[in-house]
């Protein structure tokens, strides 16, 4: 009886799954406060108990997040082939990260117009929040930087462990294809233990949500939904003006027909699947339908799977910020365009599961020096709105693939779909 509970909660929908742990929460989380004008023991038994599901969770998140970037990015770097001479590749692969890039700027902007901070435990104002010269934060990155990177990996230095991952990768670039079989094979693994972990975070938002509720009462869940309310503004503002504007400037034609056609056949798709790998079918048959070379679309899409990510360029900026809106830290306009450059490049290593793009907002966070624990809390909080966030997400990377491979395939498309 066991094990079938076990095997039908292991192939259910996550997102149902997840969904549940929140409304449960909320309600333990209620029952909880009602509880203590009766017996304050009784209660605070009862949020400890529930609080270790969350704690838990939390803890696996911090234990795999350091392991997850550097072998992500070592084996990205390491084994991806950038062997495409056409004209037509260098402009889709130009246009995924300055796609991104754009997407991550819009992000920040929007953070500065409507900042958000969140309800967390164990946050103190930050009372001299940020460097005064911005010698001091090219100091301090670049002691960051030479951290020993078994330090770097057990401290949560995320700019130490970039440094090293990218060093790393660029250095077994030439090793042999066994020795790069192996860095395939680790990073599936540890893709597998994330999944794992992912997979149980029902139990984990269950603990989250109770404990925030019967801590902070409506004002902590208030917060995740004003943070999901910017989240979603932002995606929708970089799918229908941001991609607008870069159609337009490349092809100077009306753009909408196109994006429409992208968000209709690709978007919805891909909003259930919360996966750009999954959705990788989907796009290559609309690709088709709309007369573009298998040539082209045959690489470019897959490709786009991996590094066109300004949903995720998105959910990193904007988590980050909220972060350091929380910790009371003033970010300069120096720091503002270097978040936009992490969050480019984390965001073209986020990994392809669902939920991936959270474990990367560390690294953003270190660029604030926000403590460890906070930004975890905040990738906490990340999947607590995932059930909206990671599927509006993956809606905008994946339709942005087959975007950008049309307006550069040059060909006359058919914008007569049914």
């Amino acid at each position: 009886m066991f094990f079938k509970l076990v095997e039908k909660y292991k192939n259910g929908n996550l997102i149902l799954q997840i969904s549940i742990g929140i409304v449960l929460g909320i309600l333990v989380g209620l029952f909880s406060k009602y509880l203590a004008s009766f017996s304050m023991q009784s209660s605070q038994n009862l949020i400890e108990f529930v609080s270790i599901f969350g704690n838990l969770f939390t803890g696996a998140l911090k234990a795999i997040a350091p392991i997850l970037v550097f072998i992500l990015i070592l084996t990205s770097i390491c084994t991806k082939e950038f062997t495409q001479n056409s004209a037509k590749m260098k402009n889709i692969v130009f246009l995924y990260i300055i796609g991104t890039f754009l997407a991550s700027a819009s992000a920040v902007i929007v953070s500065f117009i409507f900042p958000i901070e969140l309800i967390l435990n164990g946050v103190q104002k930050a009372s001299n929040a940020s460097p005064a010269h911005i010698s001091d934060v090219f100091k301090d990155l670049l002691f960051k930087i030479v951290d020993n990177p078994i330090n770097a990996l057990s401290s949560g230095n995320y700019i130490g462990i970039l440094a090293w991952a990218i060093g790393a990768g660029i250095a077994l670039r030439h090793c042999s294809i066994e020795a790069k079989q192996i860095f395939i094979d680790i990073n599936e693994g540890v893709l597998k233990i994330v999944k794992f972990i992912v997979k149980l975070a029902p139990f984990g938002i269950f603990g989250l949500v109770a404990n925030s509720v019967a801590q902070t009462g409506s004002d902590g869940l208030l917060s995740y939904l004003k943070l999901l309310i910017i989240l979603v503004f932002t995606m929708l503002f970089v799918a229908f003006v941001i991609n607008a504007l870069i159609v337009f400037i490349y092809t100077k034609k009306n753009p909408f027909p196109l994006i429409f056609i992208c968000i209709r056949h690709s978007a919805v798709f891909a909003f259930f699947t919360r996966s750009s790998a999954a959705n990788i079918p989907v796009n290559m048959s609309l690709c088709a339908k709309l007369g573009i070379d298998k040539d082209l679309y045959s690489i470019s899409i897959p490709l786009g799977a991996t590094i066109n990510m300004a949903g995720a360029a998105v959910t990193i900026a904007i988590l980050s910020l909220s972060a350091a809106h929380t910790v009371g830290i003033e970010v300069g306009l120096f720091q503002a365009i270097l978040l936009s450059i992490i969050a480019t490049f984390a965001a073209c290593g986020a990994s392809g599961v669902a939920g991936g793009s959270l474990l990367l907002i560390p690294l953003a966070c270190s660029l604030f020096n926000i403590d460890y624990d906070i930004a975890m809390q905040v990738v906490a909080v990340g999947f607590i709105i995932g059930v909206i966030q990671d599927s509006t997400e993956t809606a905008l990377n994946s339709s942005t693939d087959v975007l950008f491979t049309a307006i550069c395939s040059k060909n006359e498309l058919n914008y007569n779909l049914k």
